[in-house]
């Protein structure tokens, strides 16, 4: 007589109870990303009167009132423009020194190697309200303070060692063989970066950039410390919150979020790219 063998029920019991908390971890983790952003649209393209009203609808009623009245609000424009050139700024320069920098980090052994990477690092360790001072008066003094190139310069330091970590680790994850082959074949070191690294590493140099535009699109504190004319749209909102009515601020927090979000979408493909370089 055979017996059939049953199987273990305490570990089946384990792996169903890890699923159905990893399927409840994933929900909440949803949930706490795309709660307030669908909250932040329906009060943005409901109607002002609304906006206030409890329970919310599941469905706006597309009401555009908020979004005309916050863009012809007196400075809106302004903030606006100044916000993406600050961060077209941002991102071309953190891409132009960090890429460079995390190339030299992957390629070659230099005294103090592993040290320069901490310090970049810890270049994120020192608070930004701390330093918002001594970079007012400096700025001050070389005339740099109020001025889109300054605020730039600053959140290019915030994004900077993230652009240096990220092309380092892509960098590293392409084999130096491939370049060394290039180099027999005729190549010099610019022309076998160009034609072989950078076609692989453009993913993730994307992706940096991304990061960096991202950065400087959100950051509020020196924008606010280090300018006063030429505010960037952070600032500007963060100025006029005890004064705009609600679904102004909803509608500024809509502008804030959507470019961004956008940004990432569009690029998305890179993201994934990034990682399977750096994964390999």
């Amino acid at each position: 007589m055979s017996v059939t063998p049953t199987p273990d029920r305490p570990a089946a019991d384990f792996r169903t109870w890890s699923r159905v908390l990893s399927i409840a971890a994933i929900v909440l983790l949803c949930a706490w990303v795309l709660l307030p952003i669908y909250l932040l649209a329906i009060n943005t393209f409901s109607a002002p009167g609304e906006v206030t009203a409890f329970p919310k609808p599941l469905v706006p009623t597309f009401d555009l009132e908020s979004i005309r009245f916050f863009i012809g609000f007196a400075g809106v424009g302004a903030a606006l423009w100044n916000s993406v050139l600050v961060a077209v700024i941002t991102m071309a320069l953190s891409v132009l020194l960090g890429a460079p920098a995390g190339y030299a980090l992957s390629r070659f052994e230099f005294r103090g190697k592993n040290a320069f990477r901490i310090l970049v690092l810890m270049t994120r360790a020192f608070p930004l309200p701390l330093l918002a001072l001594p970079l007012a008066v400096m700025f001050i003094r070389i005339g740099l303070d109020d001025t889109v190139l300054g605020l730039a310069l600053v959140h290019t330091t915030l994004a900077l060692p993230f652009a240096v970590l990220i092309t380092f680790s892509l960098f590293s994850g392409i084999p130096i063989e491939l370049e060394e082959a290039a180099w027999t074949l005729g190549c010099n070191r610019l022309q076998a970066f160009r034609k072989v690294v950078f076609p692989l590493v453009l993913p993730g140099i994307t992706a940096s950039a991304i990061f960096a535009f991202v950065i400087s699109w959100n950051e509020v504190f020196a924008a606010s410390v280090l300018t006063i004319q030429n505010r960037t749209l952070p600032a500007f909102l963060l100025q006029s919150l005890d004064v705009s009515p609600l679904h102004l601020k909803f509608a500024g927090g809509f502008v804030l979020v959507v470019p961004a979000l956008i940004f990432i979408f569009a690029v998305r493909k890179y993201l994934f790219a990034m990682w399977g370089i750096a994964n390999r």
